[in-house]
């Protein structure tokens, strides 16, 4: 018999190093029991097979007996705990909300501008987020807490640790990672309903409006002048709203553009970008660590407006604010007739 264990133990290991499945290795158990059970019914007694493996077959049945008893009793045990186990619960339709997930925003719904129909429309929403700096990772972070259902966020840069003093997404554990890595990963511990989108590339005319039909708002946050021409266009073209932020210093403001509902464009207001050093960046000029997250939230505050219908946005309105000296105000915005922009869009 103990030849019989050894070859038993031997396709066991043999097949384990090789990767064989488990049931494969079994069955080579199998087969060869029923080659010594074959060779005890066939042979003569005192034939050396015969000896070699026990003499009887009286043994190998019975084991054959009790391995068959236990791999019944196994089965029977497995259909038993199937029938036991919970259904799985469905898959909730896109759009809709989950179990549980409508008592993080009871603040929300308790809003009679916004109500559960306002908070329906933000988990339907997809809000694409130009940026995850200074002014897209305070975005990023209340788009998400408010319940946008999709967000999309775009850049082509990587956290570094200046970037720590203000674009407060990301942590000291995020450096040299994507930005749009840590913002999506960030965005998730808040939220885990919604749904991230996150395009680790530059902004440009290849995949821009291919990339803004799919969103139904747009926030830029960017600090070049090239991409924020681009992504007016972009909108103007395809009629989606364009909520704009800038910063420099002590100073933010924010507007929205949407021709396509009155008011102007972007470029209507900046018709050209300024000479080398009039508009230095953030890096260049500095900028006060909480001022992106003042004027950020505003962004994100205009986005959730434009998406429920709630109150007056910033259209044709461009707000300033002033944290130096803690004054904010807004002058009127006018399209401008000559706007390459508007004009070809008409």
């Amino acid at each position: 018999m103990a030849l019989v264990f050894g070859l038993a133990a031997l396709f066991w290991g043999l097949g384990w190093i090789a990767g064989v499945p488990m049931r494969v290795r079994w069955n080579m158990v199998l087969g060869l029991l029923v080659a010594v059970i074959a060779v005890h019914l066939i042979l003569p007694d005192g034939h050396p097979l015969r000896l070699a493996t026990g003499e009887s077959a009286a043994p190998w049945l019975i084991l054959s007996g009790v391995g068959a008893l236990v791999a019944l009793y196994r089965f029977g045990l497995g259909k038993l705990k199937d029938r036991a186990a919970p259904a799985p619960e469905p898959e909730t339709p896109k759009g809709s909300f989950a179990g549980g997930e409508l008592d993080r925003y009871v603040r929300h719904i308790v809003l009679r501008e916004l109500g559960g129909p306002g908070q329906k429309k933000l988990k339907q929403a997809k809000v694409l987020v130009i940026g995850a700096g200074g002014l897209g990772a305070p975005a990023l972070q209340y788009l998400a807490a408010a319940g946008i259902g999709t967000i999309g966020v775009i850049d082509d840069d990587e956290v570094d640790v200046g970037n720590l003093q203000r674009q407060v997404i990301h942590r000291d554990q995020d450096i040299g990672v994507p930005k749009v890595f840590s913002a999506e990963r960030a965005m998730k511990a808040v939220n885990p309903f919604l749904e991230v989108r996150p395009y680790q590339r530059r902004l440009d005319p290849e995949i821009a409006e291919e990339l803004f039909a799919d969103y139904d708002v747009i926030l830029d946050g960017t600090d070049n002048f090239t991409t924020r021409y681009l992504a007016n266009d972009m909108a103007v073209k395809l009629g989606k709203p364009l909520i704009s932020g800038a910063l420099s210093q002590w100073e933010g403001q924010l507007s929205v553009f949407h021709p396509a509902q009155g008011g102007p464009c972007y470029q209507c207001i900046f018709p050209e970008a300024p000479a080398a050093g009039l508009a230095p960046s953030c890096a260049e000029a500095g900028v006060l660590g909480p001022l992106p997250g003042v004027i950020g939230s505003m962004m994100a505050v205009e986005a959730v407006k434009l998406i429920t219908g709630a109150g007056q946005v910033l259209r044709g309105e461009m707000l300033i604010y002033d944290a130096l000296w803690g004054e904010t105000r807004k002058i009127n915005l006018k399209p401008r007739e000559d706007c390459p922009i508007c004009k070809s869009r008409q």
